[in-house]
């Protein structure tokens, strides 16, 4: 602790994100990233942005890519908004729309920014506990609050709640904003970009980073009304009038438009994900039902700390996270078809 600091610093307990190894011959199953990389689109668009224009600031407003967004969900231009990553959308919206005199809501087992955010905004928070499926039971959510934010399908379970549940949701809170984040919707789940012209406080925030290959590019947005859009933008730009740089724009733009690469990847994923359920729950292994590209499992008979170890030893890094009511699971993120089998070959002599 610096004598130098701000007084809040040192009560900030900060996130802690997944490893990222520098080792080669590597099976990285840790942080949730895409097997497959960009499309060739992407890639070409990208070239074709590294010019003599770098020296020049970027479209402060995204305006292409606020457009490529809108024409992807049939929505106004307006109700858009992007930022350096959806971390950073994040951070706007507990700035903007979630600091108000009651607590906000979130689950008790769910993304651990949260409450990172909750303690550099000062904002004030409760938790609600996932029931013993380790489910989001919205009904638990209508009572006085000053928000809900949830992920959906949640992180790091991976289980997906049905639009009907959020519906409902939505019509029995409607004093306060409704945040989706859907950072894991295209693998499965079902977006609820569909009911933001039928209800003005909720928001929805979805990624680049996981089905579209962009998580070296940062790119995020949110859906919403136009007046929730108009506080993340009077925010972003007391903040940072130019979060995303050329190629950004340009690699994003690409990714939104190439559908056909899109859909050929996620299903991959999705196909490949199904498998390894299967071949992990014929290893004695419980695995909860997942709508994104990762499993949460646990074994009945080994520690979750020990099969990471041991997994590692083989060059297999999977994540292990030390909360109380989850410290015996893996978060394994689904790899390539040939990294899932090599996985689950380690399993096998592992578990004898």
């Amino acid at each position: 602790m610096s004598r130098y600091w701000s007084s809040i610093v040192s009560k900030l307990e900060p996130y802690v994100p997944g490893e990222q190894p520098k080792v080669s011959n590597l099976i990285k199953l840790n942080t949730n990233e895409n097997p497959y990389g960009p499309a060739p689109s992407v890639l070409a668009a990208l070239l074709e942005e590294t010019t003599d224009t770098l020296r020049l600031y970027p479209d402060p407003n995204s305006d292409v890519l606020k457009c490529a967004i809108a024409d992807n969900f049939k929505i106004k231009t307006e109700q858009v908004f992007v930022g350096n990553g959806s971390d950073e959308v994040l951070a706007h919206v507990f700035q903007a729309l979630l600091k108000h005199e009651l607590p906000i809501l979130f689950p008790d087992i769910t993304y651990s920014f949260y409450p990172v955010y909750c303690g550099l905004y000062q904002v004030e928070y409760a938790t609600v506990p996932l029931t013993d499926s380790y489910a989001i039971n919205l009904q638990d959510y209508v009572q006085a609050n000053g928000g809900i934010i949830f992920p959906n399908p949640n992180a790091p379970t991976g289980c997906g709640l049905p639009l009907t549940a959020i519906t409902g949701l939505l019509q029995n809170n409607t004093e306060s904003v409704v945040v989706v984040d859907e950072a894991y919707i295209d693998f499965g789940g079902e977006s609820a970009v569909s009911l933001i012209n039928q209800f003005p406080n909720l928001l929805v925030i979805q990624t680049l980073s996981k089905s579209r290959s962009l998580a070296g590019l940062r790119v995020g947005f949110a859906v919403g009304d136009a007046k929730l859009i108009e506080a993340l933008e009077r925010v972003k730009n007391s903040f940072n009038s130019y979060p995303l740089d050329r190629l950004a724009i340009a690699g994003a733009v690409a990714a939104i438009q190439d559908k056909a690469y899109f859909d050929v990847t996620r299903n991959k994923i999705i196909a490949t994900r199904d498998k390894l359920a299967k071949n992990l729950t014929a290893l004695g292994f419980e695995v909860l039902p997942s709508q994104a590209n990762f499993l949460f499992v646990r074994h009945s008979e080994r520690d979750a700390a020990k099969l990471s170890q041991a997994l590692r030893q083989e060059s297999i890094i999977v994540r292990h996270l030390a909360h109380q009511r989850i410290n015996q699971f893996l978060r394994i993120t689904i790899g390539t078809e040939n990294e899932c089998e090599r996985l689950v070959e380690v399993l096998e002599q592992v578990l004898g």
